[in-house]
């Protein structure tokens, strides 16, 4: 699924022009890790110049009733952002401050089209990108801005060689 630019209107994407982004298999990210039994396991696909993924969320990342919890809504958006980073840069980095603006209630066992751009990279090593939330309606839920710091992959000492080397490889098969 993907939204356009016009507004209101179902939002969608025909599988064929979806172009998915591999991950690595079997760690544990609570954001797109296979191998976490409480992860959401996200899912990533580009098209055009902007990473999308989607989701439905359950009963167990609900805040109030019936609406998904504000913790669980950055993460979306902080993950989407970064793998657009990672996938358009092909580099390893981490959040260095983000804003999100809660426009309207995200509500539990809605689809929802998370989507990410790239906005500035003109001074490295920082890089700023935003991600929206809409509805399977198009509406449009919540925005952020985040800002991004490139680690060089020496400055990654707790992750795992094998991790490192695996998101290097994936890098080089980013389109």
């Amino acid at each position: 699924m993907v939204h356009d630019a016009g507004g209101k209107g179902k939002i969608s994407m025909p599988a064929e022009v979806k172009i998915k982004i591999q991950k690595p298999q079997g760690y544990h990210c609570f954001a797109c890790g296979t191998a976490n039994p409480i992860g959401l396991n996200l899912q990533f696909y580009r098209f055009g110049d902007a990473v999308y993924s989607d989701i439905t969320l359950g009963k167990n990342h609900e805040g109030w009733e019936n609406v998904a919890h504000g913790g669980i809504i950055s993460t979306l958006l902080d993950e989407v952002m970064s793998w657009t980073i990672m996938y358009f840069k092909k580099i390893f980095l981490v959040t260095r401050k983000m804003e999100v603006k809660y426009i309207r209630p995200v509500l539990i066992g809605t689809p929802l089209v998370i989507k990410g751009e790239v906005m500035d990279d003109s001074k490295p090593p920082r890089i700023k990108a935003r991600a929206d939330i809409r509805d399977d309606e198009n509406n449009l839920l919540v925005r952020s801005l985040g800002e991004f710091v490139e680690l060089p992959k020496e400055k990654l000492s707790s992750v795992p060689e094998e991790l490192k080397d695996e998101m290097l490889m994936l890098f080089n098969n980013f389109e």
